[in-house]
C-alpha cells in the first residue's frame, strides 16, 4: 500500500519538498514494517496437547497402512473424518477418535478435520487417476488389436 501511494498520480502534483518528505516517511514506515514478525500460535493446556498428539498419531498410523490396504485405510479415514463432523455422518464414526478430538483445542479440531479432508480428497483423486490410466490402457490396446486385425485381413 505504501508503494502504491509513492507511485500514485497525486505524488506528481505536489511540490518537490513535500514529495521528498513523503518519500522519506514512506521509506521509514516500510523499514519498520519489514522488521515486524507476526506469529500466531494455538494456546493449549497439557491435556489438549496430549489429545492433539494422540489424534495425529492415529491419523499417521492409518496413513502408514495405505500401501498395504488402500480400501481399508480409506474406510478408516472416513470414520475418523465422520468423528470430526457435526452433521450426521453417512457411515460409521470412530468413537475413540471422536473423544480424543473433542479434547483438542478448537483450532486443532479444525486443522485435524482439514487434514482428513485433504487425505480423503487425495485418495479420491488418485483413484480417478488410476481408473483413467486403466481406461486409456484398455482403449489403447483395443486400438492396437483393431490395427493388427485390419492388417491381417
Amino acid at each position: 500500500m505504501i508503494h502504491s501511494i509513492q507511485n500514485s498520480q497525486d505524488m506528481r502534483q505536489i511540490s518537490d519538498g513535500e514529495r521528498e518528505e513523503l518519500n522519506l516517511t514512506a521509506n521509514r514506515l516500510m523499514g519498520r514494517t519489514l522488521t515486524v514478525e507476526v506469529s500466531v500460535e494455538t494456546v493449549r493446556n497439557p491435556q489438549q496437547e496430549e489429545s492433539l498428539q494422540r489424534a495425529s498419531r492415529m491419523i499417521d498410523d492409518v496413513v502408514s497402512k495405505f500401501l498395504e490396504d488402500l480400501g481399508s485405510a480409506k474406510c478408516h479415514l472416513t470414520s475418523l473424518h465422520s468423528a470430526c463432523s457435526s452433521e450426521v455422518p453417512p457411515g460409521p464414526v470412530d468413537q475413540k477418535f471422536q473423544s480424543i478430538v473433542i479434547g483438542c483445542a478448537l483450532e486443532d479440531q479444525k486443522k485435524i478435520k482439514r487434514r482428513l479432508e485433504t487425505l480423503l480428497r487425495n485418495i479420491e483423486n488418485s483413484d480417478k487417476a488410476i481408473k483413467l490410466l486403466e481406461h486409456s490402457k484398455g482403449a489403447g490396446s483395443k486400438v492396437l488389436h483393431a490395427n493388427a486385425d485390419s492388417r491381417l485381413n
